[in-house]
């Protein structure tokens, strides 16, 4: 009787456990469709704006004044590598890819004898890169996008880049995330944000020929430049981070939906059990009956 005890106790734990992964997995799906409009509806802008950035930066030389956000410090030495992660688990190898991904470029960096530094946008990344790199996490910015995605959220990340970049801590820029595919496929995606990265073959290219031809630039490219690469900078995030929120709610849906599928095949199993053992025990108290009668 207490093995039939311990298996009732187990088939109801294993229900609830269903029940929660059933609403998380629903919880997940609500989200993701307006998660994931966003991100769509971000790219094109987000797109656009680099390559108009990139169109004006090809006609421009880099001198001493020139914006640290378009050519850089003129160094490679330090590499600043910004970590996007959820705050929250339960949502399948979403983070384990994005920390294996960032090991691999710190293992393949410091092999080029390069120095690196860690931004953490969210703490799940963070506490398993802590145990190796410690040394060379920086910061960590936490409950980003709570309750709900907001710009200046992008603004402050991108304020808090421009401060280490100007006070010269770091070199290179670049950013690791998950870039929202569909429901069952995120991509971790290496990004650079500093410098701006240009185009290969910018000379031939017919856009950099056609704004030649076509436009004047009022005030001056300089200043057109100068203006908008900090508001890139700041898009570009939050293109990031609408495409890591997609992504941490198609991967949460997907794990849930496997979690509970799971729970209700250990169900069947643990009910099969049961009632065998159960059928076992009944029989083995008719057989005692029915042996004492005899006896009798």
């Amino acid at each position: 009787m207490s093995n039939l005890k311990a298996l009732r106790t187990r088939i109801n734990s294993v229900k609830n456990t269903r029940k929660i992964t059933s609403a998380m997995k629903m919880v997940a799906a609500a989200k993701l469709k307006r998660a994931q409009d966003q991100a769509e509806q971000s790219r094109p802008y987000a797109e656009r704006l680099e390559g108009i950035l990139s169109s004006l930066a090809a006609n421009l030389e880099s001198t001493e004044n020139s914006s640290l956000l378009l050519h850089g410090t003129g160094k490679e030495e330090t590499h600043l590598l910004v970590v996007v992660s959820t705050d929250k688990g339960l949502c399948g190898g979403f983070n384990t890819a994005i920390v294996r991904q960032t090991r691999l470029r710190i293992q393949n960096l410091q092999a080029e004898g390069k120095h690196v530094k860690i931004l953490c946008v969210g703490k799940k990344a963070r506490d398993v890169l802590a145990r190796q790199y410690h040394s060379l996490i920086i910061k960590t910015i936490r409950d980003v996008g709570r309750p709900k995605l907001q710009y200046q959220e992008a603004v402050g990340i991108s304020e808090t880049i421009q401060e280490l970049l100007n006070t010269q801590q770091f070199d290179v820029c670049t950013v690791i995330y998950n870039h929202f595919r569909s429901v069952i496929s995120q991509v971790v995606t290496l990004k650079q944000l500093i410098p701006l990265s240009l185009p290969a073959n910018q000379n031939d290219t017919p856009a950099r020929a056609e704004a030649k031809a076509l436009y004047l630039f009022e005030p001056s490219k300089e200043e057109i430049v100068e203006t908008l690469l900090p508001k890139n900078l700041a898009i570009q995030l939050y293109k990031v981070l609408m495409e890591s929120a997609a992504s941490e709610h198609g991967a949460r849906m997907s794990a849930m939906d496997n979690a509970t599928r799971n729970a209700g095949d250990m169900i069947k199993g643990l009910t099969l059990t049961y009632n065998r053992n159960r059928q076992a025990v009944i029989t083995k108290e008719l057989i005692e009956i029915i042996s004492g009668a005899e006896a009798l």
